[in-house]
């Protein structure tokens, strides 16, 4: 019997896991179909990590299955059978094929791929009808509404709007509604570190070994993908909107009574501590932001968490998380390529091996060539701290997070890395750079104990390149940030140093930059 024509179209990317999406919202099982195509540019435009690539295979053959087990009529381009290069590519084909009346589609994570989908619906003369995606707790309409008007884009004033709208960990209400326990933000009760002792006995995540399925997808990005960065030898993520639940529910349980206090923390042979690994989860829309958030509320009203590990937590999710989407959607397509403080030094060689003499490199770029992942301190203020003081063209950094992390999409990635890392953005997304010394790192890891450089020290064979090039960074920059109230008192503390010493410094930053060019 021959399958009626199709209808609709709906396009399902490959980070809109979610059964629920807005563009599944209306599906007839009869007179429609569901697209989703694994084409090779995805996993080549810039090199991903093999985790990042399994990731999201995995997951979408998973969520394909049980859209065809309900009933749904699957057009699957998988990369083994039909090997689109692109979505356009396959778009095309699928088009071709079924003539479709209508395309549908959630609206997408990134620029990039709107585009793509947009140009392919105008050239072949289908309609094209973009959704909301109801996954965010913020429409990027009701960020816009938020944001018109303001002279600076603040991410804790959203924060708060947010958790007042939400009615999250407030009491009170109208003109009396209040945070519970008396203010908006506790990050300065979570910002210690282990000590000599290090962090115990920590319980590891919930793992979820390869299946069948999974280790076929090993074979076929080996062969297709051989030169991609990064291993699968560990790889255990959740790839079902079951097993996202069950890491947050193992995450509430047994590690965020201990996450806030030690969220900025660092150890060696510790790359999760008490993190909550669900990052992944989310971005692939397997996980619902409102139930994480939901859970850790939950466990701080059952007396189950401190409210400042649930406070911690949530605001990664709602003032973070939330924060970044409406900051990429509203600053357009061009801001990956803000560059304000002027970069342009290549991206070390040690970012994609890890071979370099720096034990805090090291350690984090071997552990995202294991794992995929870092949290957001070792993200922040190892690997993107070492970034902006050497000087780095900020797209490449922002290249090599979009590649070498699981939970990696151009959403949250670049406002985080353009914007709050590089400060490429020149103060869009937050008020100042975050700049340390290798002092830092020592006082929240272990990592230079294991290290032949000294962190108090930048003149010299033993000098922290950290600590070379954090004073270099104040000197190159005194113009732009000595008189920031944020930030004066790093610049009064260059001066302390007197010319002599900085022009040394100076001269130590430009040879370690000649090195790594």
């Amino acid at each position: 019997m021959q399958n009626p024509p199709c209808r609709h179209l709906v396009l399902v990317l490959g980070d809109q896991l979610d059964p629920r999406a807005a563009a599944l919202r209306d599906l007839d099982p009869v007179r429609d179909q569901v697209w989703m195509c694994e084409a090779v540019e995805e996993s080549t435009h810039v090199p991903s990590h093999r985790a990042r690539i399994l990731l999201f295979l995995s997951a979408m053959r998973r969520f394909r299955d049980r859209l065809a087990a309900s009933g749904v009529r699957v057009h699957y381009r998988a990369l083994d059978v039909e090997g689109d290069p692109s979505l356009a590519a396959g778009l095309r084909k699928a088009i071709d094929a079924l003539r479709p009346g209508l395309l549908i589609l959630t609206e997408p994570g990134e620029h990039r791929v709107l585009l793509v989908l947009e140009a392919v619906a105008a050239e072949t003369g289908v309609p094209l009808e973009v959704r909301r995606d109801a996954h965010f707790i913020c429409s990027r309409a009701d960020f816009d509404q938020w944001a018109e008007g303001r002279k600076a884009l603040r991410q804790e004033h959203f924060y708060r709007h947010l958790r007042r709208r939400e009615g999250i960990l407030t009491e009170g209400t109208g003109d009396a509604l209040r945070p519970v326990g008396g203010k908006w933000n506790l990050d300065q009760e979570n910002r210690k570190a282990f000590g000599r002792k290090g962090p115990g006995r920590v319980p590891r995540p919930l793992g979820f070994p390869p299946d069948e399925t999974t280790r076929a997808l090993i074979g076929l990005i080996q062969r297709r993908f051989p030169d991609a960065p990064g291993s699968l030898d560990g790889f255990d993520w959740p790839l079902t909107q079951l097993q996202a639940n069950q890491a947050l529910d193992d995450f509430v349980r047994n590690r965020l009574p201990a996450f806030g206090p030690w969220q900025d923390a660092m150890w060696t042979g510790e790359p999760y501590l008490y993190h909550a690994r669900l990052s992944a989860g989310l971005n692939l829309k397997l996980l619902d932001p409102r139930a994480a958030v939901g859970a850790a509320v939950e466990a701080f009203e059952a007396d189950r968490a401190p409210l400042a590990s649930v406070e911690g937590f949530v605001r990664q999710i709602l003032g973070w998380r939330e924060y970044v989407r409406g900051i990429y959607w509203r600053a357009g397509p061009g801001y990956p390529g803000s560059n304000a403080l002027e970069a342009h030094q290549p991206l070390p060689a040690f970012y994609w091996d890890g071979r370099t003499e720096c034990a805090c490199l090291a350690t984090v770029v071997g552990q995202v060539l294991e794992h995929g992942y870092a949290h957001h301190i070792q993200r922040l203020m190892v690997t993107g701290l070492f970034a902006l003081l050497l000087g780095v063209e900020p797209r490449a950094i922002h290249a090599w997070y979009l590649a070498m992390f699981v939970d990696a999409v151009e959403w949250v990635e670049a406002p985080n890395v353009i914007g709050m890392s590089q400060f490429a953005d020149g103060g869009v997304l937050a008020s100042k750079p975050y700049v340390a010394s290798g002092q830092y790192i020592n006082r929240m890891s272990n990592y230079c104990g294991q290290c032949r450089f000294d962190p108090g020290e930048a003149l010299g064979e033993n000098a922290c390149p950290f600590t070379t090039l954090y004073w270099d960074f104040l000197a190159r920059h005194e113009g732009r940030f000595a008189a920031h109230p944020r930030t004066a008192l790093q610049w009064r503390a260059l001066a302390r140093l007197g010319a002599g010493r900085q022009r040394a410094i100076r001269r130590q930053a430009d040879g370690l930059r000649a090195a790594l060019a």
